[in-house]
C-alpha cells in the first residue's frame, strides 16, 4: 500500500489532484477556528471544558463540522446544510413531475437540481444559524452552563452573525465542489471526513483522562479496540451485496452478433447508506425545539424536553430506532425502482435465468430487495445504539465520535475515495491499494 501510495504522487496528474485536495482540506480547517462576530469566546471554552452541548440536531451537526458548532465559528454549521437540501432534493424528485423530468435530461437537468440544492442550501442554512444563535442565548446549547455565550441581543448582532454562519456554508459547499471538480473523490463527503475524523484524537484522549483504570489507559484501548471491531463490521456489511444474474440474449444487427454476455445487477445490503440515520436524528430532533421555542412550562412540554434532549432515554431510542428502520426502507423505495429496472433490462434483450422478464421480474427484484433491506436496516439501528453503549461503559459523552454514525460515513466515504485512486492508478498500469 505504501508503495502505491508513491506511485500516486509520482504521477503528475493524480499528485496535482491529491495536493490541491489537501490544500482544500488545510483551507477548511483553519475555518473551522475562526469564531464568529458577537461571541464571548472566553465563555465559550469555559463551557466546553465542563458541559457537553445536548444530542439530535445540535449534536449531529457539531459531529459533521469537526466540533465547530460548539465553537461557534463561522463554519459551525459545516455540510450539515448542504446534505439535507440533497436528501430533500432527491425525495421531492420522486413527488414533482417537473423535477424527475430534469432527472431525465441529462448533464443539463443535474445541473439545474444542483442549483436548486444551493439556494435550498443558503435558505436551510440561515434556519439552523438562526436556531443556533437563539439556542446559545438561551443557554440550551451547553447544558448546565450559565455564562452568557452572546452577550449582545441586539438584531444587529444576530443577523451578523446568521449572515456569517450562513456564508460560511456556502464557501463549504465552494470547496467541496472545488475538490469534486479539481480534486479526487466527493469534495463533500471528503470534508465530511475530515470533520468527524479531526475529533478522535481529543476524543481518545478525553476517554484516558476520565478513565479510572490504570489511570485511564485501559479505557483507552479498549475504546481503541471497539473502534476497530466497529470498522470491520462495517466494512463487511457496506461491501455485502446481493448479486441477481442477468443473462443478454444474442441479437443479430446486419452482419454482427450483439449481447451473449452475462452479468448481475449488484444490491448492497445496506442500500440506503447513512439517509436514514440523519433523517432520523433531524426527526427526533424537531419535538425539542418545538418545546423549547414555546417556552411552555406544561407538563407535555416538559416531558418532550426531558425525553428527547437524552440520548439514553428508552423512548427515544426505541423512537429512534423504529424511524431508522423506516426510513430505511422508505428511502430504498425511492432510490430503487424494480420496475424501471426491469423494463431497461427487457428493452435491451436481458433476463434474470428462470425468471420471465418484464413485471415477473420486477415482483422478483421487490421481493429480494426487501428481504435484504431488513437486515441492513437493524443493522443501522444497532450502529446508531453504539453511542449510547459507550456512555455508558466508558463515560463518554453525547457527541463521542467513535459513535456508529461516525464509523459508517468515514469508512464509506474511505472505501470511495481508495477506489477512486485505484482507479486512476489502474489506468496508468500500476497496481492499486488492493492486490
Amino acid at each position: 500500500m505504501l508503495t502505491a501510495f508513491a506511485r500516486a504522487f509520482k504521477t503528475p496528474d493524480l499528485r496535482k489532484k491529491l495536493l490541491f485536495t489537501l490544500g482544500v482540506i488545510v483551507l477548511y480547517r483553519i475555518g473551522v477556528h475562526i469564531p464568529v462576530p458577537g461571541v464571548n469566546y472566553a465563555n465559550v471554552e469555559f463551557c466546553m471544558d465542563r458541559t457537553h452541548a445536548n444530542s439530535g440536531l445540535f449534536g449531529l451537526v457539531n459531529m459533521f463540522s469537526g466540533g465547530a458548532l460548539l465553537q461557534i465559528t463561522i463554519l459551525a454549521l459545516g455540510i450539515m446544510p448542504y446534505i439535507t437540501a440533497s436528501i430533500i432534493l432527491q425525495l421531492l424528485t420522486v413527488v414533482i413531475p417537473r423535477l424527475e423530468a430534469l432527472k431525465k435530461e441529462g448533464q443539463s437537468g443535474q445541473a439545474k437540481i444542483t442549483q436548486y440544492t444551493r439556494y435550498l442550501t443558503v435558505a436551510l442554512a440561515a434556519l439552523e444559524g438562526t436556531a443556533l444563535v437563539s439556542a446559545a442565548r438561551a443557554g440550551s446549547l451547553f447544558q448546565g452552563c450559565t455564562r452568557q455565550i452572546v452577550p449582545d441581543d441586539s438584531a444587529f448582532t444576530t443577523i451578523t452573525m446568521v449572515i456569517t454562519m450562513t456564508a460560511g456554508t456556502c464557501l463549504t459547499m465552494w470547496l467541496g465542489e472545488l475538490v469534486t471538480d479539481r480534486g479526487i473523490g466527493n469534495g463533500m463527503s471528503i470534508l465530511m471526513f475530515i470533520s468527524i475524523a479531526a475529533r478522535f484524537p481529543g476524543a481518545l484522549w478525553q476517554v484516558k483522562l476520565t478513565g479510572k483504570l490504570a489511570g485511564g489507559w485501559i479505557e483507552f484501548f479498549a475504546v481503541i479496540l471497539v473502534g476497530l471491531a466497529m470498522v470491520a463490521l462495517v466494512v463487511f456489511v457496506e461491501q455485502a451485496q446481493r448479486r441477481i444474474p442477468v443473462q443478454y440474449a444474442k441479437r443479430m444487427i446486419g452482419r454482427r452478433s450483439y449481447g451473449g454476455t452475462s452479468t448481475y445487477i449488484p444490491l448492497k445490503v445496506n442500500q440506503a447508506g447513512v439517509v436514514p440515520v440523519i433523517f432520523a436524528s433531524s426527526l427526533l430532533s424537531v419535538p425539542a425545539l418545538i418545546a423549547q421555542f414555546s417556552g411552555s412550562k406544561a407538563a407535555w412540554a416538559t416531558w418532550t424536553a426531558t425525553v428527547f434532549t437524552k440520548g439514553d432515554h428508552p423512548v427515544y431510542l426505541t423512537a429512534y430506532v423504529l424511524l431508522i428502520v423506516f426510513f430505511a426502507f422508505f428511502y430504498v423505495a425511492i432510490s430503487f425502482n424494480p420496475e424501471e429496472v426491469a423494463d431497461n433490462m427487457k428493452t435491451h434483450g436481458g433476463f434474470v435465468p428462470g425468471i420471465r422478464a418484464g413485471r415477473p421480474t420486477a415482483g422478483y427484484l421487490s421481493y429480494v430487495l426487501n428481504r435484504i433491506t431488513w437486515p441492513g436496516s437493524l443493522y443501522l439501528g444497532l450502529i446508531a445504539l453504539v453511542p449510547t453503549v459507550e456512555l455508558v461503559l466508558f463515560h463518554a459523552n453525547q457527541n463521542f465520535p467513535f459513535g456508529g454514525t461516525s464509523i459508517l460515513i468515514i469508512v464509506s466515504v474511505g472505501l470511495e475515495t481508495v477506489k477512486q485512486i485505484e482507479s486512476q492508478l489502474q489506468q496508468r498500469n500500476y497496481e492499486g491499494f488492493l492486490r
